[in-house]
């Protein structure tokens, strides 16, 4: 058995009375259509109700399934502890979970956090439900820093699961929309964040999941959205079903914005298969791509390639133009997936004999030995992107004023602390963020004083 219906939801706390205290009147649409949700939800009847969440445990590269026989939870920390809630889990449906991630090598299941307090993400949406249905029970799920396309690959474990169990499940997306609409709203207004809503809401509207990937990770962050992950996650779970979808409210009064829609499958659809489309065309623009590759581009693909499926270092190939031969420089290698990084690591100064060299290590290092991220696995090799930057001789800078974020890498330092930030960076407008962030990742304090450089950099894609 399939789902029986999916919901996209929000949960801002002062939606609940007793945590609003008035101030939910604000937002009388999305109170209706969140009680409308409910009804819908109780007239199905479900054994189970799953909730992606973006408040309770998240991991960079592992997706938390909330594990035990039971959770609790309250408004305390919304100055609400009356309002409480006490969850039995449906252990059978998150083993079954856990069995066919495990069965596909997926990063998902129960280890981890252990903590058995419900987060708001979890409860808003709980506490509409409990005022018209209690004969449930509850499977919680977290959302990762893994890219869009494995967070609707685990919503088609999560179908399978439930469809190999049988269960009458419905699915609840728990998720805000921009956090950014409006000036005088907690976190200002950026101009992407209207956008962001319009975008999403058109994308539910018509239930056209596959546009889901083409929500730049910047673009989200700069809209400061907390809920397309778990939105993917539940397209995921609508894989291949023909959906009638349905907006039932959308606003954004308090400068964040709250959309509620639902979705019903009614049947197969095998044009419906959107993972499956988005990397049959990822594939084929990569190809393409890959054809265009010039050779310091192609020296750290060979070089990653070589560690990663046989961990030999790879000997400097024959035919390579005289520049990376001859030069020494500083480089570093970057590799996205998806449209998001995966790995980057350079150096500011040549530490090898020649430029060939510099970039061999480099791509090995951006590869398997990034701290923010996992090794690249040999199934990944045809999805990266690569880019090579060599870097100009840094000149010391008297002030912030003789940068430009476009044209000149940043190096801050302060003492033996040194961070280093690329030109041109998608994200990075301003030569402030640049030293921000230059800052945070040598860990040098805003009020520190420090040592500005800047570079060039050539980049070969």
């Amino acid at each position: 058995m399939s789902v029986l219906a999916a919901f996209m939801v929000p949960h801002p706390p002062m939606i609940v009375p007793a945590v609003g205290r008035g101030s939910e009147k604000q937002i009388k649409s999305t109170v209706a259509a969140y009680q409308r949700v409910a009804e819908e939800i109780a007239a199905l009847a479900p054994e189970t109700i799953l909730i992606s969440s973006p408040h309770t445990t998240m991991y960079a590269d592992y997706f938390h399934i909330s594990p035990g026989f039971r959770a609790e939870g309250s408004f305390r920390q919304f100055r609400a502890p009356e309002v409480s809630f006490r969850e039995q889990y449906d252990t059978g449906l998150v083993t079954a979970i856990e069995a066919v991630a495990q069965k596909r090598n997926f990063p998902a299941g129960t280890d981890g956090e252990r903590d058995r307090s419900l987060d708001h993400g979890t409860m808003v949406p709980l506490w509409f439900i409990r005022q018209v249905y209690s004969h449930f029970k509850l499977v919680r799920i977290g959302l990762s820093g893994l890219s869009l396309t494995e967070h609707y690959a685990f919503g088609q474990i999560i179908a399978d699961a439930v469809q190999e169990t049988g269960r009458r499940a419905v699915f609840v997306a728990s998720g805000d929309l921009s956090h950014k609409l409006q000036s005088y709203g907690p976190y200002g207004y950026a101009p992407e964040g209207p956008e962001y809503d319009s975008r999403i809401m058109d994308v539910c509207s018509h239930a056209s999941f596959g546009e889901l990937f083409d929500f730049e990770e910047s673009f989200c962050e700069r809209a400061a959205e907390c809920g397309h992950r778990s939105f993917t996650i539940m397209a995921g779970v609508l894989d291949g079903l023909s959906v009638n979808a349905a907006v039932l409210s959308h606003e954004d009064v308090t400068g964040v914005g709250y959309g509620i829609c639902s979705f019903y499958p009614s049947g197969e659809d095998n044009s419906r298969h959107f993972l499956e489309r988005h990397l049959e065309q990822q594939q084929k623009k990569l190809v393409e791509k890959r054809t265009g590759e010039d050779p310091w581009v192609r020296l750290a693909r060979q070089s990653l390639t070589s560690y990663i499926l046989n961990r030999k270092i790879l000997p400097i190939p024959s035919g390579l133009p005289d520049e990376l031969l001859e030069q020494r420089s500083g480089a570093f290698v970057s590799i996205h997936e998806h449209g998001r990084l995966r790995g980057c690591i350079g150096t500011i100064l040549p530490t090898e004999d020649c430029l060939a060299e510099e970039i061999i290590r480099n791509a090995i290092s951006a590869s398997t030995r990034d701290p923010r991220f996992p090794p690249i696995r040999p199934e990944e090799l045809d999805l990266l992107e690569i880019n090579v930057d060599v870097l100009g001789k840094p000149e010391d800078i008297e002030s912030e004023a003789e940068l430009d974020v476009k044209r000149y890498g940043v190096i801050v330092s302060c003492g033996t602390r040194r961070g280093l930030l690329l030109p041109d960076l998608d994200g990075v407008d301003t030569v402030e963020q640049q030293i921000s962030i230059a800052r945070q990742k040598a860990g040098i304090l805003p009020g520190e004083k420090v040592v500005l450089q800047r570079f060039e950099v050539i980049r070969h894609v």
